[in-house]
């Protein structure tokens, strides 16, 4: 079997076979280049440009954005959703039962590495609604730096070796490696799927298809994949030669030819377009999975075997909405780009015909008015003329109707693409006020239609991007790297070093911020069901002991966030004794040393004493330490008697019943900002609110 960067293009039937399939590839864009032009009609709708499909064309030449406002209201619903406040978005099945804590924590590492929140997942939300489906490239990148800091070195004389003169400082330079995923956004246009009857792209590679991306390399590029070896030398140099010899600004002769062969070379800016071929050939005997770089005229640049160890395509897409045996999905702008257009020619008539309305219209005889010339609008001006022959009147105001007309597509639009006021800003301050049931009604549908789009983004695309990070990882990183961990339950946020994953056991990974957000009513229905748990007697769940550590720090984190709730709870570890003699160390050097609850008090009081009237406290460590000891001490003392006469722990008169929300006494006012529980949605359930 062939090593996977061994170049195969030089076997026998590989080129061959290679050319076949690249004509069926260059086939292929031209057939799809209608759904292309459509795709820039969308583009032109969501990018706000006036299209030769406009029908009026007169002297306004307005647009009203009201795709680009649903578009950007789905857009930032749809993230907030995926990306909850907690930042926890990973969950982590092992055979065992175990939380790999580790492991979670690494791949949020690379999910703030790549910028998914904020680079890659709201342009690719966007790209989805316009274009009908959701792609991403993902690779591996290293970035090397060279760092320089400052050191204390020692200076010697070549006479005194072994004498140190002091220390002078300098400057040390060493290299440094950054290395992560690479996640990048796919245009439809230049991705490929043959043969388009099939449902996934295992689908298509398994049926002996193919998967293609049009890439647009410049001369830098291309010197850098011959230095990486992932392009033939010799063939990349004539490519780059052929480059050259194109002046700026000459073009093709046979554009017909241009346009259906979209790989070669363009003149305008200088760049390469080359077919980047996924696809499984015959080499040694057994298909493999192999990467093809093919430029165009029989030009194979590199046929290499799939250059990572999971050895699947390095794309993954998922259609915005699925049509049946179709890889790819309907832009959702399809359907409302009439409307759009009707919307624009409106708006444009009624805009040319309000400057008419603006002024008034005056009826004279010019038989009994013989002086109408110097009937001219001004200050105090004065008209010579009978009153009763001179006469005004107004010209119509159409353009009123016209924003009526545009409303009544703004209507449309948004309910075609799942938009509701609860999506949108400012819908608060409108004139007419929805009553309760419409609020409750908005709120719901707001619900089901996020989850209904958020779940396919999280099944087509986050879900195998973190199985991609993990193998990616497992493949290239080979040293530890420092990520910030949660850590266990309860332990607040640590920096950890992270080994390189062993696949030797089976990890299966899902994205798990679409679960972790939620609304303010579930979080509170939650807290009723903790409730109804600890009232639930141990003989009816025998087996099984109740345990609602994970429960309350999921509670803690979606209320509190990730800063405030790892401080909610504490470990039992922290609470262990810390010896004395440590203590003394740290407090003997001028450091601080916190007091756990486990510390024998009496014993560590005695031996600070000792330390105190040994070295003295110049810093004062010593003595506050030893008042926290005596603090503590009291505080011990207070709890073991109150717990001798049977009162509660906290005071008061208990918890609430089972299943009881905390709740303030009658006609109390709460606190400022607080929602009104009418108007708290329904927490995924269906109904009405209750009655007030």
């Amino acid at each position: 079997m062939s090593k996977r960067d061994d170049e195969l293009s030089g076997k026998s039937g590989i080129k061959t076979k290679v050319l076949d399939i690249a004509k069926d590839v260059e086939k292929g864009y031209i057939d799809q280049r209608d759904r292309v032009d459509d795709t820039m009609d969308y583009w032109d709708a969501y990018n706000c440009n006036l299209s030769g499909k406009q029908f009026y064309d007169g002297n306004s030449k307005i647009f009203v954005p009201i795709i680009k406002d649903a578009v950007t209201a789905r857009k930032t619903r749809f993230v907030n959703q995926m990306f909850p406040q907690s930042q926890r978005y990973v969950e982590v099945t092992t055979e065992n039962g175990d939380i790999p804590h580790a492991t979670m924590a690494l791949l949020e590492h690379y999910i703030r590495k790549t910028q998914l929140r904020t680079r890659v997942m709201p342009a690719l939300l966007i790209n989805g609604d316009v274009e009908g489906q959701y792609s991403l490239y993902v690779g591996w990148k290293e970035t090397k730096r060279s760092l320089v800091r400052k050191v204390e070195k020692p200076i010697k004389t070549d006479g005194l070796e072994q004498e140190d003169l002091g220390s002078v400082e300098d400057i040390e330079e060493e290299e440094y490696v950054d290395a992560m995923p690479d996640v990048s956004i796919i245009p439809d246009a230049d991705l490929l799927i043959l043969p388009s009857t099939v449902d996934t792209i295992d689908d298509a590679i398994e049926a002996g298809g193919s998967v293609t991306i049009l890439r647009r390399w410049t001369k830098a590029q291309i010197a850098k994949l011959i230095k990486d070896k992932d392009i033939d030398k010799a063939k990349g140099e004539v490519l780059i030669e052929t480059m050259n010899k194109i002046q700026a600004g000459e073009e093709k002769k046979n554009m017909p030819k241009e346009l259906a062969d979209a790989a070669g070379i363009k003149a305008k800016g200088k760049f390469a377009l080359v077919y980047e071929i996924w696809t499984k050939l015959k080499v040694d005997g057994e298909y493999v999975l192999c990467r093809i770089y093919y430029g165009g005229e029989n030009h194979v640049l590199s046929v290499k075997r799939c250059p990572y160890w999971c050895d699947q395509v390095p794309v993954i897409s998922a259609p915005a909405e699925r049509v049946a045996n179709v890889v790819k999905g309907r832009s959702q702008i399809a359907d409302v780009l009439d409307i759009q257009i009707f919307a624009n020619d409106q708006i444009n008539e009624g805009a040319d015909t309000a400057h008419f309305s603006a002024m008034p219209i005056i009826m004279t005889d010019p038989e009994k008015n013989p002086r109408v010339g110097s009937m001219v609008l001004g200050l105090a001006s004065i008209w010579e003329t009978n009153p009763r022959d001179t006469q005004f009147a107004q010209f119509p105001e159409l353009w009123k109707s016209a924003f009526e007309r545009v409303a009544e597509c703004k209507n449309q639009i948004f309910q075609s693409l799942g938009v509701n006021p609860a999506m949108m800003p400012n819908q608060t301050g409108s004139k007419q006020k929805r009553n309760q049931a419409e609020i409750a009604n908005e709120q719901q549908v707001d619900i089901l239609t996020t989850a209904d789009a958020v779940t396919v983004l999280e099944e087509g695309i986050l879900t195998p991007l973190l199985h991609r990070f993990a193998e990616y990882d497992h493949q290239f990183r080979d040293k530890a790297i420092t990520v910030r961990q949660f850590g266990e339950v309860g332990i607040k946020a640590v920096m950890q070093d992270i080994e390189p994953i062993q696949m030797n056991r089976r990890f299966e990974f899902r994205w798990f911020g679409v679960e972790a957000a939620r609304n303010a009513a579930q979080v509170q229905q939650q807290i009723a069901m903790a409730n109804v748990f600890k009232e639930v007697p141990p003989n009816l769940y025998q087996g099984h002991r109740l345990d609602l550590t994970h429960l309350m720090v999921q509670l803690a984190e979606n209320a509190f966030g990730p800063r405030l709730a790892p401080l909610t709870f504490v470990s039992l570890k922290d609470d262990l004794e810390v010896p004395v003699e440590l203590e003394n160390q740290l407090l003997a050097s001028g450091m601080d040393a916190e007091v756990h609850p486990m510390d024998k008090d009496p014993e560590h009081i005695q031996a600070h004493v000792q330390l105190l009237q040994q070295v003295g406290d110049e810093h004062g460590v010593i003595r506050a330490h030893i008042l926290r000891h005596q603090q503590q001490m009291q505080m011990k003392v207070q709890a073991q008697a109150q717990a001798m006469q049977g009162g509660p722990p906290g005071g008061g008169g208990g918890g609430p019943q089972a299943g009881s929300q905390p709740q303030p006494g009658r006609n109390v006012k709460g606190p400022p900002g607080a929602i009104n529980a009418d108007r708290l949605p329904a927490a995924g359930a269906v109904g009405m609110p209750r009655k007030t």
